[in-house]
């Protein structure tokens, strides 16, 4: 494929992912399976994927900055479980192997497209979990290391994470969207951006392709909130919960 197709493919799907990792979660169920078309290795791809859609967790942090304001107190207590869990699942995934990680990817896909699609049950159900877990002394245990657990996942694949945080800080009882998108996006930021070391210094990630990705996913990072006003948060789900089964059946069968 000629490098300057290829980069306008990366670069749109870059914008696109950004949009929807700012306002819902998910681009990686997109970057991912297009750098593995391209010819990317399933590891490579996962890794270079990672890289370059931090840029656009980075940019969505600074368009929640203000939201931000009042969880700092939870940022210190899932921050660390959070990092170490990030680190634990990028050693995973560079040990599991090219040839298991591809026999694994469709259920990846699948379970992170089941889990975006059916986010509002799931939601519904942890706000009625949360009432009786808030009561409990172990609460705030168990929800770091719940934290912890998503932290193992996001390290080794990442879609869908977004879910997992919104959950585990229902938990413990925070109902404004805003703050936790905030809080979700900076937890996923230092997950990552272990994960994102770890790759690096294992010589995992095409930079070249992570580059145009990356600047796809600043600008849609920074502008998906309000692209997500002017298109509505119904038609990006949809579209993600299209592709992503799409996708998952796809690799799959092939």
């Amino acid at each position: 494929m000629p490098f300057l197709l290829k980069a306008l493919i990366l670069f749109t799907v870059g914008v696109i992912a950004g949009v929807i990792n700012s306002v819902a979660g998910g681009g990686t169920l997109l970057s991912f399976p297009v750098l593995m078309f391209t010819g990317v290795p399933a590891i490579v791809a996962n890794a270079t994927s990672t890289v370059a859609l931090q840029v656009g967790t980075v940019s969505s942090f600074i368009s929640y900055r203000r939201e931000f304001a009042g969880q700092k107190k939870w940022a210190w207590r899932f921050g660390p479980p959070s990092m170490i869990g990030g680190f634990l699942g990028a050693v995973l995934l560079l040990r599991t192997g090219e040839t298991a990680f591809r026999q694994i990817v469709p259920y990846l896909i699948l379970f992170a497209t089941i889990l975006f699609t059916f986010q509002p049950i799931v939601s519904r159900f942890i706000q009625i979990e949360a009432h009786a877990m808030q009561k409990s002394r172990h609460a705030l245990a168990a929800g770091i290391f719940f934290q912890f657990c998503v932290g193992i996942y996001g390290g080794y694949f990442g879609a869908g994470i977004g879910i997992l945080m919104l959950a585990a800080l229902s938990i413990l009882g925070q109902e404004d969207i805003h703050a936790m998108n905030a809080l979700k996006v900076l937890l996923s930021s230092l997950m990552n951006g272990v994960a994102v070391l770890y790759f690096i210094l294992n010589g995992k990630v095409l930079w070249a392709d992570a580059g145009v990705l990356a600047l796809g996913a600043f600008l849609g990072g920074y502008t998906g909130p309000m692209m997500a006003r002017w298109v509505g948060q119904r038609a990006v789900r949809g579209f993600v919960t299209f592709v992503g089964f799409a996708i998952g059946i796809y690799f799959l069968v092939r």
